[in-house]
Parts: C-alpha cells; structure tokens; sequence
C-alpha cells in the first residue's frame, strides 16, 4: 500500500530515472517533466515514489500537498492509494494535473468520480512551422512586428553554451531588475527557476537559443523534447530597447525545432488574463487539456465506497 514514507524528494541524481520512464510513457503535459521539477523545486517541493513500474508524483507548497494520477501502467489499486493520501492532504484540490488520456481511463475505471476542468492549467500547443514562418493573413499583424524588429534591430542568434552562460547570467540580472522580481514573490520564484535550469541545463536535457541585439545578450529562450512529436519551450525571456523581441525569439525558437518537431508546447497561460490573450493570439493546433479532482468530491466518492465501484481496468 502507498504511504507518505514512499515519497523522497525529486533530485538531479533522479534524471536517468524519469529520462527512462518517461520513454516508455511518454508526457504530453510540461508539468511533470523532470526540468520543470528540479528548476521549481525551491517552491513546489516535488517528490515522487516509485512501485509497481508506476511513478507517482507529489508538490508541496505552503504546507499543502497535492498528488497527480500514477505514470504507469493502468492500475486501479495504486489510483485509489494515490486518492486516500490526497484525502488526507488538507488541500481543497488534492489531485491535479489529469490530462486527457488519463482522464479517460479514470472516467472508465472510476465512473462516479468527478473530474474539473482545470481551464488554468491548459496548454497551448502551435505547429511549429506556423510559429517559425508566421504565414497567412491571422500572423499579419505578428509578422509584421517580427520584421518591424528585424529592420529596426540587427541580431545575430546562436545556441546557449558553457561560452555565453556568463554573459546569459548577467542578461537575466538585468531582466530581474527591469522587472522588479525583487518586489514580486511569483517573479522572484521564476528568477529562481530560470536560473537553476541555466546553471544546469546540461544536466537535465534542456538546450536554449540567445539573440544579441548589437552584440548583447537580449533574449533567450529554454526548451526540451517533450515526447517524439512535441518540444516544449519552459522559458523565454526578452530585454531590448527594440520592441517586438519576444515574437522574435519566439519565432526564431520554433524555427529551431521546425526540422525535429511537429509542435511545439508553450504551456500555460496560469490563468493570466494578459498572456491568456498573447497565448490565444498565436493560434493553437490545439490545448492540452488538465483536470483536477476537488477534496470535496474525493471525499463523496471515499465515502461511497470507491473499491467497490472499481470497474475492470
């Protein structure tokens, strides 16, 4: 039976673990790839146990534990363990992060138990190719800003190496302090994010893109093979005096990945009025969608008996 002891905490040491899972079972969301959980570590604490040749993760934040669907084999057991420690949580949203095709099979296996979406934690997914050539009258408006900077600002674009690392540091100082992530808690985890998977990128799989504005570092973007079909982009960052240098790195990122990929991952918009409509703007191929089960409907379900309406799995 699955226990709180089970857990350990998710560490750098764990990349060839969850680089091997997750071949065999691939992720179509980003949260649970292994660089987003090292590179927020600091603030979603997340740790995972490992039995049945299933991976259940957890995240911790302000003392509130929440747990995501076993990644793994279907496994009604190890589901219904997975729901009585998120019961026993405390967090009114103790079961997160159930993206389509588990959702499927926990509407299978477990038909009474209700699933919400969690419309925040979507993901907005683009052709490569449109983001990369911003073709046809709905990219008009984005293309013509991205060749408004080109004029405007010559840049040159080159990979993120242990030769530039330096000057990318100094860059995202500089971004912090434009941003003022000092005064602002959201911003100042980012910070920390961003620069754990700088300092590391090597170490976890990930691969970055830098422009130069006049010879200096002005944006970067931080990306990772998702599954064979997708990559994902979990940080871009600008800074010019040129506006319209983030549709370039934009543009630029996905021209990278255009030979490899057929999509590219750009995540959520958490919910953010502002970068909902910038994330709308592009024009997905389309969402991944996520689900989150309340405590109160968890609770309902227990309550009512869930081993016993355990349909064959």
């Amino acid at each position: 039976m699955l226990d709180e002891e089970d857990f350990k905490p998710v560490t750098l040491d764990d990349y060839d673990l969850f680089k091997k899972h997750y071949h065999e079972y691939p992720q179509v969301h980003s949260d649970n790839t292994f660089a987003n959980m090292v590179c927020w570590n600091h603030y979603a604490n997340y740790a995972y146990a490992s039995l049945n040749g299933s991976v259940v993760l957890s995240s911790t934040i302000e003392g509130k534990t929440r747990y995501r669907t076993p990644v793994g084999p279907p496994d009604a057991t190890l589901f219904l363990d997975v729901c009585r420690l998120a019961l026993e949580s405390g967090d009114d949203q103790p079961l997160v992060l159930i993206d389509s095709l588990k959702r499927e099979w926990v509407k299978h296996a477990f038909p009474d138990l209700t699933l919400v979406p969690a419309r925040e934690y979507f993901e907005y997914v683009y052709r490569a190719s449109d983001l990369a050539n911003l073709e046809g009258k709905k990219y008009f408006n984005i293309r013509r800003q991205v060749n408004k900077f080109r004029k405007r600002c010559p840049y040159t674009s080159e990979p993120l190496s242990d030769g530039n690392i330096d000057e990318v540091r100094e860059f995202l100082s500089r971004w912090c302090e434009w941003k003022g992530c000092d005064e602002d808690s959201l911003l100042a985890h980012e910070r920390d994010a961003v620069f754990f998977g700088i300092d590391h990128y090597r170490e976890i799989g990930l691969s970055g893109l830098v422009i130069r504005v006049k010879g200096v570092v002005s944006a970067i973007s931080l990306f990772e093979r998702l599954n064979v079909t997708t990559a994902v982009v979990h940080f871009e960052k600008g800074l010019s005096d040129c506006p319209g240098i983030y549709k370039a790195v934009n543009a630029e990122t996905a021209a990278l990945l255009a030979p490899r990929f057929t999509y590219v991952n750009r995540e959520s918009d958490m919910g953010i009025p502002g970068l909902r409509e910038a994330k709308v703007r592009y024009h997905p191929h389309h969402l991944v969608e996520a689900y989150r089960i309340r405590h109160s409907d968890l609770e309902t379900f227990c309550n009512r008996g869930g081993n016993e309406q355990r349909a064959e799995s």
